[in-house]
Formats: structure tokens, sequence, C-alpha cells
């Protein structure tokens, strides 16, 4: 029920009875055809360029073209007018029929409305949050997990077949880091005097239930054992603890993966996995050997000045060759990478969403050049870079030290402000962007608090089904019912109201394929303000309001464009991860 795609097949059809031909004499190409709201509503319902990009190539004026379009546009039955504007565009205007038949649609499909094939099962896989599992989850991972998982909701919702992935990065030096810092709790756990945790490690108080749980299943044998086994066991029992817990965190933000990919596996069985895909690589001319030249400036972790096994990045657009093998023998974390993403590849994905943290930057091109160089042109990989997100309390900002301990995790905020306010102020701003969240601002019951403004809507719009069954008796009509009365709906407000409506299944389509989520926030405010625009006239005027009580039809027609627009405002704020209130208190 894409009005602007069904429309695009109309003038296309429109052109092709114009019978015109490029200068060459052969079609046209009508592929960059489209037809989007006019930026103006005055203007009309519709707009499209045909014109404007058919002219050239036709050897024609572009508004003579666009006169020849309109007295053909102007025999569909739906369009009730069409006008030519500045150089050549074309303006349409829609008959209340068309509306109202489009009302019933919407409708009858009820939260499903919007919902698209556009994607056509293309496999993808939305890669997000993967924080190191050395703590709880902090307000700096929230912005990155919301953005992830509600792209991940959208593009579903648009036909797309997603999974939700996050890797644990449970290998290399921070997990040793990890594993000395608890053995210190599990010591003091013993009863040892263990004084203040040495620089370098984690010093957080949220390791001391570790260190107890050890203590208790193990007593003293740790201590007894060989440090490198102990130390292993101790690993292991703290990347379950600390994954518990983040697994937690996130279900406070409603944020569930469908798959925890531990690199662990990548590194198993002599690292089987990484010489695997190195090989595949090498059979594909991407590897050798070589040295690099000293980088400009300050020198990467990775450099070092002797002939090594680099992968040939620069041959698929990253800026510098990428070493796979350091001097121990040991692989880089960029050998780790090539495996992860050559996994991804083999188990069927062809859409490869990276949702990072602004700091992550640097890594952008490289991942680009190692899907060209595994996958070619089969696979699109895309990187999203989520920007910092400032918090403030009382107008002062609030710092926060993974490694200090002192930092304000994301369950403090969850528990402070809510989830919902969470989860759309960080759509409410695209995720490349800056974001300040303030604690008051959020919470505040007003329109300048976009999550409130939107679910003050869905609220009012179950309130007017109250008001209709305490005024009129009528109680919660079946859908069937409030479609057949919608064409008595003609106010500007109602239909400006069902032409909103109908902006929702190309968003949904436009949000995925551009990998946008903040459109979705931005629509739904839009949403909102029209329908409390339109309440706000029936508080001026008896005659506009939804329930009219010596007008029991009229009363249907509206109560099916009320459960319309709650419908919508439903389905949008369950890809935002928000629920739709039914009341406000």
């Amino acid at each position: 029920m894409n009005i602007f795609a069904d429309f695009t097949v109309r003038i296309i059809e429109a052109v092709k009875a114009l019978d015109l031909k490029d200068k060459d004499g052969a079609p046209l190409d009508l592929s960059r055809v489209a037809v989007e709201p006019p930026r103006d509503a005055s203007h009309g319902d519709l707009a499209t360029n045909a014109a404007m990009v058919l002219a050239k190539p036709a050897g024609q004026n572009p508004r003579a073209l666009a006169e020849r379009l309109v007295a053909t546009l102007k025999e569909d039955a739906d369009i009730a007018s069409a006008e030519v504007a500045g150089p050549g565009f074309v303006n349409l205007r829609l008959t209340d029929a068309f509306w109202h038949r489009h009302l019933t649609g919407i409708i009858g499909q009820g939260t499903g409305y919007g919902r698209s094939k556009a994607g056509g099962g293309r496999k993808v896989n939305v890669e997000y949050v993967s924080a190191n599992p050395t703590g709880p989850m902090h307000v700096g991972h929230c912005r990155g997990a919301v953005v992830g998982d509600a792209l991940a909701n959208i593009m579903d919702f648009a036909g797309y077949d997603v999974t939700k992935e996050y890797v644990i990065n449970d290998a290399g030096a921070q997990i040793d880091v990890l594993g000395r810092s608890v053995m210190i709790r599990y010591r003091e756990a013993l009863g040892e005097e263990v004084g203040d945790i040495p620089p370098g490690l984690y010093p957080g108080d949220y390791l001391v239930p570790v260190g107890q749980a050890l203590a208790a299943e193990f007593g003293r044998k740790l201590l007894e054992m060989p440090e490198k086994e102990a130390l292993a066991i101790v690993k292991d029992r703290t990347i379950d603890a600390m994954m518990a817990m983040i697994k937690e965190d996130l279900a406070l933000l409603n944020v569930h993966h469908d798959v925890f990919f531990s690199e662990r596996t990548l590194h198993a069985d002599n690292a089987s996995a990484i010489r695997s895909a190195i090989n595949d690589l090498t059979l594909k001319g991407h590897i050798y050997k070589g040295k690099l030249p000293p980088p400009k400036g300050e020198k990467p972790e990775d450099w070092e000045d002797r002939e090594q096994t680099l992968f040939r990045s620069t041959a698929v657009g990253d800026d510098l060759d990428r070493p796979l093998v350091k001097s121990d023998g040991s692989y880089t974390y960029f050998a780790a990478d090539v495996a992860y993403l050559k996994d991804k590849v083999d188990r069927g994905f062809v859409d490869l969403i990276y949702v990072l943290g602004a700091d992550h930057g640097g890594y952008v091109k490289r991942l680009e050049a190692l899907a060209r160089a595994v996958g070619g042109d089969a696979i699109k990989l895309t990187v999203l870079l989520c920007n910092l997100v400032k918090l403030f309390r009382d107008g002062e900002p609030v710092r926060m030290s993974k490694r200090s301990g002192d930092f304000i995790t994301l369950r403090e905020v969850v528990e402070e402000v809510g989830r919902d306010p969470i989860r759309f102020m960080m759509l409410y701003r695209k995720n490349s962007e800056p974001l300040d969240f303030d604690f008051a601002k959020v919470t505040e019951q007003s329109k300048d608090n976009p999550v409130f403004y939107v679910q003050y809507a869905s609220a009012r719009c179950h309130s007017v089904f109250r008001q209709a069954r305490e005024q009129m008796g009528i109680d919660r009509p079946e859908r069937a019912t409030l479609a057949a009365a919608v064409a008595g709906l003609r106010d500007e407000g109602e239909i400006g109201l069902v032409r909103k409506l109908a902006e929702y299944p190309r968003l949904i389509e436009q949000a995925a394929s551009s990998q946008e989520p903040h459109r979705l926030a931005f629509y739904l405010y839009d949403l909102a303000s029209t329908f409390h625009t339109h309440w706000n006239r029936g508080t001026d005027n008896p005659d506009l309001r939804f329930v009219k009580v010596n007008d029991p039809q009229l009363t249907l027609a509206r109560l099916g464009l009320v459960q319309a627009v709650a419908d919508v405002l439903q389905s949008g704020l369950t890809l935002v991860g928000a629920d739709a209130p039914k009341e406000m208190r």
C-alpha cells in the first residue's frame, strides 16, 4: 500500500502513452522517474519529476512535456487535479474517494500496515553493541544498542531476513587483564587483605560478586593450581558472569540479539578459522609477503619493521595494506576480523551492517576493503558510526570511565528515566551527530519532549474510544464497521491525517534501504503533531470532535481514522522498541 510506488507505476504508464523516444530513437530510461510528497503540502498530495528528467533525453522542453503529461494524468479517476509547477514539476491532488479507500486498507491491515516485501528476503546481519565483556553496560553503549536494534526491526518489517548479532570479544589482552582483576577479588573473598587494585586492572566493585562466586565454588583450590590453569578457569567463569550481566542490562533496554558469536571460536583448533580465511584470500591474490613503509605520524600498534604476511587491502579501497601475522607468529586482531567476516559470508549474509562507536572511524575503510576482497560485488558492507552521547544531570555533565569504575551504568539510566525515553531519544538524532541526553528534558510532559508527545498521541487515540463508549454507548466497533463508515470523512484536517498515514510505508522502505532508523522517530513525531493539531481544532470547534454525539455514522467514520492513527503509532513505536500506551499517568 505504498501510494508513492503505486503512482510511480501510473505515471510511467502515462509517459509510455506519450510514445516518447530518446534522441537516438531508443526507449527512454524511466528509472529516474520519482514520486514523492511535495515540499509544500499546499501544492498537492504528490509531486513527480518525470518531465524534468525525461525532457532532455527526449529533446523536449520540460514544461511543455509536463503539460502533455498532465493532460494524460487527468484521465486517472483517482486524480482530482494535475498542475505544472515551476520549470516542469507536476503536482497531483487525489480525490477524497481515493483517500477513503486507502484509509479502509489501513484499518484492515492494522499494525501490519507498512509491512513491505521491498527487502526481497535478502539476508542481513546487523552487528551492534559487541562491548567487551569486562563489566556492565554503561550509557556510552546505549546509542549503538538502540540504533542497531531499531534498524534491525525496521529492516525486518521491510522484508529483509535479519539476524541481530553480538560478537563477544572474549580473546585478547583485555581478557587476561579481566582474569587477573578477578583473581584479586577471589583472594579478597577468601579473606585476604588485597589493598588498592593495581593500576591497569579493572577496579570496579561489579567484580566483587564474581570473586565471591569463585570462592564459594572452589574454596582455595585455584590458589593451589598452576597460574595458567587457574587463570583459564577464572576467565571462563568471569566471561560467563559478565555476559549474563550484559544481557540483563540489554534486556532492560528491550534489546535482544539472535546470535552471540564468540571470538574465541576463531582461535580454536590452532586458529583454523583464521588460517582458512587467510588461505581463501591467498587464493584470490590478496595476500603477499612484504614490508610496510614507516607510517607518518603516530605508529599503529600492528606496524613492525620487517617482512611479514600482508593483506593487499590498498587494491580494494583501503589506505594501506594490513599485517596479519605478528613477529611472534600469533595473528593480529585484523586477522580475526578477516575470519569473522568470512564466517558471516559463509553463513549466507549478503548485507553486513556494523554499528560502531565514532572512535572506530579508522576501521571503516579496512572493513569495506575486506568485504570486497572476500565477497566481491555480491556483498554490501555498511558501517554506521554512532557519535558521542553527552549525559547531563542538573545542567552538569556526567563523566564516566570504565577502567576507574567511576561510570554511569545503563541500568542506572533506565531505572531513572525509563526505557522508552532512552530508546526514542537515541533515535531522535542521526547516528552520526552528537547527542545531548538531559534527564530532565526526557521526562518532562510537554511538546518539547518528543517521546512524551508521541506516546500522548497514542493515549489520546484510546481516550477517544473511551469517550465514544461513555457518551454514545459505542464500544470498540469491529474494524469492518469502521472501514465501512470512512466515506463520511470530508474535513481537510481529517484527509490530512490520512495523507500523513499514507507516508508510512514509503518511510519504512526508505529508512531500511538508507539504513537510517532516525527517520522513523521523526515521522512518528510529525504524525503525532498532525493528530494533536486536529484534536485542538476540535477543542475550538465541537463539530470537528472525533465523538459527535448527534451523528453516530460520522462518529464511526472518525473512529476509523483514530484507529488507523493508533495502529501506525503502535507499529512505529514497536519498531523503535517503545510502548504505545493506552493512557498516560
